[in-house]
């Protein structure tokens, strides 16, 4: 037995070695650490696919990079969107079962998800959802800053989410398709989709490291920390990003070796180790041209990359003439691509623990270039260059710097009527408050300084753990508007860029009052003869009733003052004389009228 395990052991190290040395790979390793320093990125990890064999796997640079602990092709890392063309697989999967067609209404499996208008919801299709044509943009901030662990909640805040053009008209990408897609499967099978990815794709490719949960990425052994690169080239480390709900559009976790199993698979048309996993028709539509994302015509400094298509979970394009279908994946601290030339039988996996890290593109190129036979390209010298471009652009701007803001302006209202609740049944809800003179917005995941900009326009800077950094404003700026009576009413965000800016409206902050004290409000009011009512219900709420109308709930902002639950602009403000009540002001948007208490 011991001379068995000793023959084996032989055995998988000299695999190992000779997929190290495949002489088309030779001395690659001092062009990916030029990446590695050029980009100064704590670390990466690449593997390798020919055929049904990785040939190479390895890791560069640092998991851990304060510590120093280096990484290694098992690391585990955040694949971001890389995520999506393994959604998109679980309904080829459901297909092949007679579970669904491509061509069903999304809301035959998911009554809950309602779109903008009628016209989407009666013709959108479940291949609409896959090649991103519904029409609709982005909409991240929705769940970027408004995250929600309900896959539910988060499906129906689709049906306030404007499109930007008409149904199949334009290529747009949108997570909250991808998560659509994810909760079609959960209906069909019962299970959820990280129940899913494990059982159908994880468990049966031997994708033993890779997880669907942050939680379970953080109890792992040799799991990547995420970090950015601030603009002094610092190396920072950033905080992991749960995408909670939203996970069928990009919460894997996985490793360069548990991706090259991915890969393989897909290279051999669905099949591992002589078993369908996908269904080869399936493979074959995913990875061709379902919507055309843009033309891109080939130029001068690159005139054999062009075309840009979008299959299911896959973009498609050529590379120096050959076929390559390709994902990429973004999440706070982590950068990956998800590559493969299926015409060629090769494939490369790069996942970094940079935010918005060049690395990925940089490797890729880099082997593919040796793989294919091609004449090389130097890619870093490509982004170096590039690199100084872009800064003394930067430099330039700063010079010729245009600014619209109008100086010496001030904010129409004192900074306590900002304060509130904001909400888009779009988007979600966030808060405003003064704290130490100060106006602040929390968020879910974040709290923003609000610096004032010119009349009542704010621009946002996070507050770190570290304080807050007001020399880099974030990309919104927070536009307050008002009401016909004068009050702070709404504050308009440019979340989407396809759009105009999305709307919150506001609701004041309310304050506590005692039961007995709202009994001193209850009674009957006298408005030029008209009869008028306030009293309260289980003595904690306050409601004014008006003949002929339905019953308003008030809401207290301030001693004395309420405001209209429903009604934007109405306000009541009762007034007091030696200790008691006497009378009451309607104030509206077309006036003030005082009502007697009687």
């Amino acid at each position: 037995m011991k001379k068995f395990i000793c023959l084996l052991f032989c055995f998988v190290l000299f695999t190992s070695i000779n997929a190290q040395t495949d002489k088309r790979l030779k001395g690659i390793e001092k062009d990916l650490n030029a990446i590695l320093e050029a980009t100064k990125a704590p670390g990466f990890s690449v593997a390798v696919v020919d055929g049904d064999k990785i040939i190479y796997a390895k890791g560069f640079g640092y998991r851990d990079y304060e510590n120093k602990v280096p990484v290694d092709a098992n690391t585990l890392f955040a694949i971001g969107s890389s995520t999506k063309a393994f959604t998109s697989a679980l309904l080829g999967q459901l297909r092949a079962e007679d579970k669904l067609s491509f061509d069903d209404s999304p809301i035959t499996y998911i009554p809950k998800l309602k779109f903008y208008n009628d016209d989407l919801d009666n013709h959108i299709i479940i291949k609409d959802l896959m090649r991103h044509s519904t029409g609709l943009p982005r909409h991240d901030l929705s769940w970027y800053l408004f995250p929600s662990a309900d896959k539910d909640s988060l499906i129906e805040r689709i049906a306030y989410q404007e499109p930007f053009t008409d149904l199949r008209k334009e290529w747009h990408y949108n997570n909250f398709m991808f998560l659509a897609q994810g909760v079609i499967a959960e209906k069909i099978t019962g299970q959820s989709w990280e129940d899913n990815i494990k059982t159908r794709f994880f468990e049966p490719l031997g994708m033993s490291r890779s997880q669907t949960l942050l939680t379970d990425l953080e109890k792992s052994d040799n799991a990547a920390l995420g970090y950015e690169l601030k603009k002094d080239d610092k190396i920072s480390k950033m905080d992991y990003y749960d995408i909670s709900g939203m996970s069928p559009a990009g919460s894997i976790y996985s490793s360069a070796n548990d991706m090259a199993k991915w890969l393989k698979m897909w290279i051999n048309k669905g099949k591992h180790n002589a078993e369908e996993i996908l269904p080869e028709a399936y493979i074959s539509e995913a990875m061709s041209s379902q919507m055309v994302m843009t033309g891109a015509l080939p130029d001068k400094e690159n005139p054999d990359l062009h075309f840009a298509n979008y299959g299911y979970g896959w973009m498609l394009s050529s590379y120096k003439g050959h076929y390559r279908v390709e994902h990429g994946g973004n999440i706070d601290g982590f950068s990956a691509s998800v590559a493969f030339f299926p015409s060629d039988s090769l494939g490369v996996v790069v996942l970094a623990n940079q935010n918005g890290s060049s690395v990925p593109n940089l490797v890729r190129n880099t082997i593919a270039d040796r793989l294919l036979g091609e004449k090389t390209t130097d890619w870093t010298k490509r982004f170096l260059e590039g690199q100084e471009k872009a800064k003394k652009m930067e430099e330039e701007l700063k010079l010729n710097d245009t600014s619209t803001q109008i100086k010496n302006t001030s904010p129409s209202h004192i900074k306590q009527e900002y304060s509130g609740s904001y909400e888009n049944a779009g988007y979600g809800s966030f808060d405003v408050a003064v704290e130490n003179d100060s106006l602040f917005a929390s968020f879910k995941r974040m709290k923003v300084y609000l610096k004032h900009y010119h009349y009542d326009v704010f621009e946002p800077y996070e507050v770190t753990k570290t304080g807050i950094d007001t020399t880099d404003a974030g990309p919104m700026r927070f536009n307050f508007a008002t009401n016909d009576v004068g009050d702070i009413s709404s504050v308009s965000l440019k979340a989407e860029a396809a759009l105009e800016p999305i709307v919150f409206k506001r609701t004041p902050n309310t304050i506590d009052v005692s039961s007995s004290d709202l009994e001193k409000y209850v009674g009957d009011y006298s408005l030029m003869g008209t009869p008028l009512k306030i009293y309260t219900k289980n003595e904690t709420v306050l409601y004014l009733f008006v003949p002929g109308q339905p019953e308003y709930e008030l809401m207290p902002t301030e001693k004395h003052k309420f405001s209209l639950k429903v009604l934007d602009g109405y306000k009541i403000e009762f007034l007091e004389t030696d200790k008691v009540i006497t009378d009451m002001n309607l104030i509206q948007p077309n006036g003030t009228f005082k009502a007697k208490k009687e």
